[in-house]
C-alpha cells in the first residue's frame, strides 16, 4: 500500500510507550487476563507494522479499513478480523479518553461480518480441468484413491457441499436413482441437494470399484472413507483438491462450492433455489453471487467490439 511521500526516509515512530500504557490499562483497570492482553498487543503490533513508519496516533479511518481488507485478502477468517478490529476499538477509545487523539478512526466502522466479501470462483474451463479423470501412478491402491477423489470433487462442485458436509455424508443419505443426496449442514439442518449426471456417474464408479477395497473388510456408514474405512479429515479433502489443481490457480473445496453457486446464477437460476442448495439461512448471504455473476458478465462484455468504442465528442465539448 502506497504511503505519502513525506514519510520516505523518516525513522519509524516508536509506539511502545503508548502500547505499554494501554497494556497497563487493560490489566489494572479492565482486569483482563495476561493472555488476552498479549493478544491485544499482537493485533496492535500487526496494525503498527501495516502503517509502516507512521505512528498509531496518526491512523485514519481509511487506514483501519485498508488494514482489514488486507487481512481478508490474505485469507484471514472473518472471526479473527473481527477480533483485531475489537482490539483497535479498545485501543483508540483509550487514546481518546487520555486525549492522545481527537478523533477515533474506528468510530462507526461496520463489523467485518457485515462486509460483502466476494467469494473466489473458478471459470468453467478451470473446473473442467480440475474434475477430469487423472491417471493413477502407484498401483491398485492409487487407482482406488483416484476414483474416490474424483467422485468427491464432482460432488463438491455438483452439489456445492461444504468440506464438513461431504466428509459426513452417509451411504443411507445417497439416492443415486433419484439424483440427490441428503446433506446435514450447519446447526445439523438437513437439506436435499441434487447431483448432476457427472457426479452421479463418478459416485457409482467409486462405489462399484473403489469403496469396498478401501474399507478392506471393515464397516463404515460413511460414503467417502480412507484406507481401512477410516473417516477422512477436512485437511485431507483440502489437500486432495489443491493437488488436483496441478500447476494452475490454487483451488480449494470452498472455491468449488462458490463456483457451483456462481455458475448456477450465471445460468439463470433464481436466488431462492441457490439459497436452498447452498443451505444459507439468509437470502442476503446468497445475494453476493449476483455481484460475482455481474462482474463476470461485465468482463465478458468488454470483449464486444461496441464496448470498446469511445463516444464521439459533441459540438458542446
Amino acid at each position: 500500500m502506497r504511503r505519502p511521500a513525506h514519510n520516505a526516509g523518516m525513522p519509524a515512530v516508536d509506539n511502545r510507550p503508548l502500547l505499554s500504557s494501554f497494556a497497563d490499562y487493560l490489566k489494572v483497570e479492565k482486569g483482563l487476563a495476561r493472555l488476552t492482553v498479549e493478544a491485544y498487543e499482537r493485533d496492535l503490533g500487526q496494525f503498527a507494522d501495516f502503517l509502516k513508519k507512521r505512528g498509531l496516533v496518526e491512523a485514519r479511518r481509511q487506514d483501519v479499513r485498508a488494514f482489514l481488507e488486507h487481512l481478508f485478502a490474505h485469507q484471514v477468517d472473518g472471526r479473527s478480523v473481527a477480533r483485531k478490529l475489537s482490539a483497535l476499538r479498545h485501543f483508540y477509545k483509550f487514546l481518546l479518553l487520555d486525549k492522545h487523539i481527537r478523533h477515533d478512526p474506528t468510530l462507526n466502522l461496520e463489523s467485518p461480518r457485515q462486509w460483502k466479501v466476494l467469494p473466489k470462483s473458478l471459470t468453467h474451463e478451470e473446473v473442467e480441468a480440475l474434475l477430469e479423470p487423472r491417471p493413477a501412478a502407484g498401483g491398485p491402491v492409487a487407482e482406488v484413491l483416484a476414483l474416490r477423489d474424483r467422485a468427491m470433487r464432482e460432488v463438491l462442485y455438483g452439489g456445492a457441499l461444504r468440506v464438513s458436509e461431504i466428509v459426513g455424508v452417509k451411504l443411507e443419505d445417497l439416492k443415486l436413482d433419484l439424483g440427490y443426496v441428503l446433506v446435514r449442514g450447519k446447526g445439523d439442518k438437513e437439506r436435499i441437494v441434487p447431483l448432476g449426471r457427472a457426479a452421479v456417474d463418478a459416485v457409482r464408479c467409486y462405489l462399484a470399484d473403489g469403496r469396498e477395497k478401501l474399507c478392506n473388510g471393515k464397516n463404515s456408514s460413511l460414503l467417502f472413507v480412507g484406507r481401512g474405512a477410516g473417516r477422512l479429515s477436512r485437511q485431507r479433502v483440502w489437500q486432495m483438491v489443491r493437488a488436483a489443481g496441478g500447476n494452475g490457480r490454487p483451488a480449494s473445496p470452498h472455491m468449488l462450492r462458490h463456483s457451483c453457486a456462481t455458475h448456477m446464477v450465471e445460468g439463470g437460476a433464481d436466488l431462492r433455489t441457490v439459497q436452498t442448495i447452498l443451505g444459507h439461512a439468509d437470502i442476503s448471504t446468497t445475494q453476493v453471487y449476483t455481484h460475482v455473476a455481474l462482474d463476470r458478465l461485465r468482463q465478458v462484455y468488454q470483449k464486444h467490439p461496441r464496448a470498446r468504442l469511445r463516444r464521439a465528442p459533441t459540438m458542446e465539448s
